[in-house]
């Protein structure tokens, strides 16, 4: 501690002497958690609004055309349709603080920062991705809740149903191969494109999925972990393990299941977006009359569902 009297400013604070408050570092460190964490948000169709002004983004939705026979000597067909749009709102302002007092930052470790910053990303990664699989509910036919046409599961026949409340028996209903391909149907009749699509899965389903003889070759999970959670490949489609896919219905709210039920998804990267209008950003303050540091990293975004038949729930036992 260096004293001097003002206006000498020997006693005055410096980067040197509060190093470990300067913000970029702060940044730094909870943009590589926030990135490190993200699984569903880094599969998605992601626009960047950053520096742009306003509450509501509009996307196109245009309609697909047909091809007419061309007949000889007769004019061309002309095609026209009302255009649709998607509306995304940026309402979804999340923050995560922690007030350091002096006492601690003095006594403690250096890596009591590598923490905080650590769980400021998981924590607004977290939220991000919750975001995006709660977008679920939209769906196929489902009315703001998982059930109906958008959600799907494999009864114990091997069957794919559509989802209903209390109908998922988590004992006997297990993921199958012939199960899978059914689902994979369902996008390729949606007219899905083959190539950007992804399955995640909980740790639950991922277990379930080692287990099956044929997914131990190398044509189908090769076993190595790739990027935020991806464990393999099946049948072209890339599977990613994410431990925050959510509860869809308890146990004790399900008379036909003794789980709880939880979603996967399997959706086609445009079937979502996300758009960012700030980034995660970290800011310091200090608090003279609590003698402590405010730390807090934040970020607004929104997120919306651009083509409801291009992605399914699947309902798992947890």
């Amino acid at each position: 501690m260096t004293d001097s009297t003002y206006p000498a400013m020997g006693g005055a604070v410096d980067n040197t002497s509060a190093a470990k408050f300067i913000p970029e570092i702060w940044s730094d460190e909870v943009i590589a958690s926030y990135q490190k964490n993200l699984v569903l948000a880094n599969l998605v169709k992601k626009l960047s609004m950053t520096g742009k002004k306003g509450d509501t983004l509009h996307i196109p939705k245009p309609v697909r055309g047909d091809a007419h026979a061309k007949a000889e000597g007769t004019a061309v067909t002309i095609q026209n349709a009302t255009e649709a749009e998607v509306t995304v709102t940026l309402d979804k302002h999340f923050e995560y603080s922690r007030l350091i007092e002096d006492i601690t930052e003095t006594q403690a470790l250096s890596s009591l920062r590598q923490f905080y910053t650590g769980d400021a990303g998981y924590a607004l990664a977290k939220q991000v991705d919750a975001d995006l699989f709660a977008l679920g509910k939209q769906f196929g036919d489902n009315g703001g809740d998982y059930v109906g046409t958008g959600t799907k599961y494999i009864d114990s026949t091997g069957a794919l149903n559509d989802y209903a409340l209390n109908t998922f028996d988590g004992a006997n209903d297990v993921f199958t191969d012939a199960g899978f391909r059914k689902l994979v149907q369902e996008m390729d009749d949606a007219d899905v494109p083959m190539d950007g699509r992804c399955f995640v899965v909980p740790p639950s389903l991922r277990n379930a999925i080692m287990g099956i003889d044929r997914y131990s070759s190398s044509d189908f999970v090769d076993g190595r972990v790739v990027n935020n959670g991806q464990i393999g490949n099946l049948y072209g489609i890339d599977i990613f393990v994410s431990s925050n896919c959510p509860v869809i219905e308890e146990a004790g709210n399900n008379s036909a299941s003794p789980t709880d039920t939880k979603q996967a998804m399997i959706f086609h990267k445009d079937a979502m977006v996300l758009a960012e209008q700030m980034g995660v950003r970290s800011q310091t303050q200090y608090k003279q009359d609590f003698l402590a540091t405010l730390y807090t990293a934040d970020t607004l975004y929104g997120a919306s569902v651009l083509r409801s038949d291009a992605a399914f729930n699947l309902a798992v036992s947890a």
